[in-house]
């Protein structure tokens, strides 16, 4: 065995890295096709780190921020300072969103709580079976479990 042969496969796993390394720009890979993921993961990452910095904020019905918020209000201001315009209600940001199953999600997408009359709160996951969300009203934004099981998944477009 010749050293040519000993360090090729040596010589393509760094050409594997060198690609690697030039095809990563600002910490994000480059794929054909996969932009689109990609940028829905970005835009999310964003909105995620958003609602988190509005740890604290009143609760208030019917507010979008930048002070004050409902549950909807922070999802929208979140996205909205993210690049990406939502509706108003809860509801509305459930059928504006692609619909996912828990194994699916991901951090940044939106968590619908649900009964039997329809969809009546909404936050952004945080993982760990935790959301960012303003509960409701004598309380501020918060970081909270997920209470209930009776709840649907659903990524920005």
């Amino acid at each position: 065995m010749t050293a040519r042969t000993t360090t090729s496969p040596l010589l393509a796993r760094a050409g594997v890295i060198s690609f690697l390394a030039l095809a990563t720009v600002g910490g994000t890979l480059v794929v054909p096709g996969a932009t689109g993921d990609a940028e829905a993961a970005s835009t999310s990452a964003s909105a995620l780190r958003i609602a988190a910095s509005k740890k604290g904020a009143p609760y208030k019905y019917g507010a979008s921020g930048p002070y004050r918020f409902d549950c909807s209000g922070l999802t929208l201001y979140s996205f909205k300072r993210a690049g990406k315009r939502l509706p108003r209600t809860a509801a509305a940001q459930y059928n504006r969103t692609r619909h996912l199953s828990a194994s699916a999600r991901r951090l940044g997408d939106l968590v619908f709580f649900h009964s039997r009359r329809g969809i009546y709160h909404v936050g952004i996951y945080a993982g760990n079976g935790k959301i960012w969300h303003a509960p409701k009203p004598g309380t501020v934004v918060r970081l909270e479990r997920i209470w209930s099981r009776s709840v649907s998944y659903g990524r920005v477009r």
